[in-house]
């Protein structure tokens, strides 16, 4: 019987080298597996692998040598221990998550209930080429958004409020951007919005909470990284609501679907059709 090798990748089992053997992709969100699921992925690579796992740059699990003749007892195993399988091909893939705000002191969003409620609703559809998602909970960037297909970093917007301020010059000084400019002198402060990165270390820094903020989504898209590198773009405002974020996700991915050749990766989709194209589509649901 032929074997539908483009069948078993689009079902997350990647052809090794050695003939019928396969490297399994599982299933990950953010990176989460819990232990039970650990437990299971140890069972399946000793019985049906080489005893050991390689972890991906996705945060995601393979296991290697997976024979073809033991795909559906694999399957089935992983299924009794509450593991599934993973994606590959032109569709959505993994979603990559930091800790986000859950747990990480940095953390300005809830990066893993935003990837688990992408996968919910964008994991695996089928699209011209493959398709990345990366959320970071901060301007530290430890997933690195702007490498994704769309990234989605945690950002706020500061506010300041004169009555509370000292004019200790400590938020001028952190500023990445020198947004923010302090008189002691005059006790003023400057603070130019457009320079503004979101990062929120004047909020942090502030010792009289002078400064507060509304927490929000910083998108950029067209990220690349592969045997052509590009990093995502950013040209809109930070993003405050929830909402408003999954209507620019279906925007995003329409316009994948309608402008891309087959095989051609997003960001030279937008590269070919048009930035500017792409823009006017996005702002029009803000």
């Amino acid at each position: 019987m032929a074997v539908d090798y483009k069948e078993l990748k689009k079902g997350g089992f990647m052809r090794q080298k050695q003939k019928n053997c396969f490297a399994m992709r599982l299933k990950s969100v953010g990176g989460h597996f819990t232990a039970a699921q650990l437990d299971t992925v140890q069972k399946v690579a000793e019985r049906f692998g080489k005893g050991y796992v390689h972890l991906t740059s996705r945060q995601g699990i393979e296991i290697p040598y997976i024979k073809l003749q033991d795909i559906d007892a694999v399957k089935a195993t992983l299924k009794q221990g509450g593991v599934e399988v993973g994606v590959c091909g032109p569709r959505v893939r993994t979603i990559t998550a930091c800790q986000g705000a859950a747990t990480c002191p940095s953390g300005l969003i809830d990066t893993v209930k935003l990837a688990n409620e992408f996968d919910k609703r964008y994991g695996g559809r089928e699209l011209p080429h493959k398709f990345k998602f990366g959320f970071t909970g901060c301007h530290n960037n430890c997933l690195k958004a702007e490498e994704n297909d769309m990234g989605i970093k945690g950002g706020v917007l500061p506010k300041w409020t004169s009555d509370a301020c000292i004019y200790c010059g400590v938020c001028g000084a952190v500023c990445p951007e020198q947004a923010i400019t302090v008189d002691k002198a005059a006790q003023a402060v400057t603070f130019d919005q457009a320079k503004c990165v979101y990062c929120g270390k004047c909020i942090k820094s502030c010792p009289t909470d002078a400064w507060t903020g509304d927490h929000g989504f910083v998108i950029s898209f067209g990220g690349l990284y592969g045997n052509r590198i590009a990093i995502g773009r950013h040209f809109l405002p930070i993003v405050f609501e929830e909402e408003k974020l999954y209507e620019i996700v279906d925007v995003t991915l329409k316009f994948f679907e309608d402008h891309a050749k087959p095989s051609e990766r997003f960001a030279n989709c937008l590269d070919r059709v048009g930035w500017d194209t792409f823009q006017k589509a996005v702002e029009a649901v803000l």
